[in-house]
């Protein structure tokens, strides 16, 4: 197979993470991974795994620009000899969409978000998502929000096959396991966020925006030093701002009126370590996660999490002894919950913990998601209309 992916930019994220993995398996199955995207800093993993970054800017909305790069995938597709066009995000995906009707070779798309349309000129541009011939959903939720934005859509593609997968994110354990941590970078780590500090660790893992809900998060920490015996938690937001100062000022204004010791350490490399360095991880997003890869990692290195009620989070924790949950929006509800979890024995802890490892694995492997991503590619290079 000779696959090539389409991408914005290859840095931190759930839909670049999951394009390396599907490099990584095509490359393992004897095929060709070519990845067109701006790059960023996940290129050299992707030349780890075997795959090969075409640049081009995948990015740009400039409408020359996404019909210069149809011609250009076009042209890639002919001179590589390209079997099928995968695209993972909507700019890319009207270019690629283009050049696979001009090459005639088979279109997929993988559904990474809702996408939210306020407009019949908006849910038409977010459409291109769904007319892939196979069209993937990271997350039940997803493939039931594509049905209702786009069942027209859908209803129009052929019959013979089915065409909406669900395949969620997968989670690379030999990377995200407990077992092979450094417990001296672990505390190292936690002694740098703590300053000094004897108090617990509440870790928010997502790029600093709006609706990832760090603001909530404070204002959930600030609850808590009235409700706790002891000192109240730091509170660390892990991520990139990706050039949102204002919403970062913001940010730390809130802290700083609410007396919360907040941490933004920036994008971190090594999240195994911090998530072990971390009491809690909290996913408190205001809008629904498609899947939450985040709280998934944080599963899978056994640690307590509680999450927002909607979205993903659903999915990932329908067995309820493996995390909690909490009225998405309710900057009381997520406090009540951190003081819960604080409080409970150690022993239940690692009970817990280990239950929320065991499930990750069983549902949400990276192997797991390689093989179904394979298995699509596969049946539409058998398929003859």
């Amino acid at each position: 197979m000779k696959i090539l992916q389409l991408i914005p930019e290859l840095d931190a994220g759930g839909a670049e993470r999951t394009t390396i993995d599907v490099a990584q398996a095509i490359a393992a199955s004897g095929g060709e991974a070519l990845v067109a995207s701006l790059g960023g800093r996940l290129e050299e993993e992707l030349a780890a795994v075997g795959g090969e970054l075409i640049r081009l800017d995948m990015k740009s909305k400039n409408p020359l620009t996404i019909v210069a790069n149809s011609r250009r995938l076009a042209d890639i597709v002919r001179e590589r000899g390209v079997d099928i066009i995968h695209a993972r995000s909507r700019v890319p995906a009207w270019s690629g969409l283009e050049a696979a009707r001009r090459t005639g070779i088979a279109f997929v798309t993988t559904y990474h978000g809702t996408y939210n349309a306020r407009s019949g000129l908006k849910r038409f541009y977010n459409s291109v998502m769904a007319r892939g011939d196979a069209v993937i959903a990271n997350s039940h939720f997803i493939a039931d929000h594509v049905r209702a934005e786009h069942g027209a859509v859908l209803a129009r593609k052929r019959k013979d096959l089915s065409h909406l997968h669900v395949i969620p994110r997968g989670v690379d354990f030999s990377r995200l396991d407990p077992a092979r941590t450094d417990p001296l970078q672990v505390e190292g780590l936690r002694a740098v966020w703590l300053e000094g500090r004897q108090a617990p660790v509440i870790l928010l893992p997502g790029r600093l925006t709006g609706w990832k809900g760090q603001m909530l998060a404070v204002d959930a920490v600030a609850l808590l030093a009235s409700r706790m015996s002891g000192p109240p938690p730091v509170l660390v937001c892990a991520g990139d701002a990706q050039g949102r100062d204002n919403y970062v000022e913001q940010l730390r204004g809130r802290a700083a009126e609410s007396g919360v010791a907040l941490v933004l350490p920036g994008h971190l490399s090594d999240m195994a370590t911090a998530y072990m360095a971390a009491d809690i991880v909290i996913t408190p997003s205001t809008d629904p996660e498609a899947f939450g890869r985040t709280l998934a990692e944080a599963m899978a290195m056994e640690r307590p999490v509680i999450a927002a009620a909607h979205g993903g989070a659903l999915e990932i924790l329908a067995d309820s002894a493996t995390g909690w949950l909490f009225a998405p929006g309710s900057a009381a509800e997520l406090a009540a919950r951190i003081k819960m979890v604080l409080e409970l024995d150690t022993a239940e802890k690692k009970m817990r913990g280990h239950l929320a490892r065991q499930r990750v694995i069983a549902h949400y492997s990276r192997e797991a998601l390689q093989g179904s991503t394979l298995r699509v590619y596969r049946e539409l290079l058998d398929y003859r209309p």
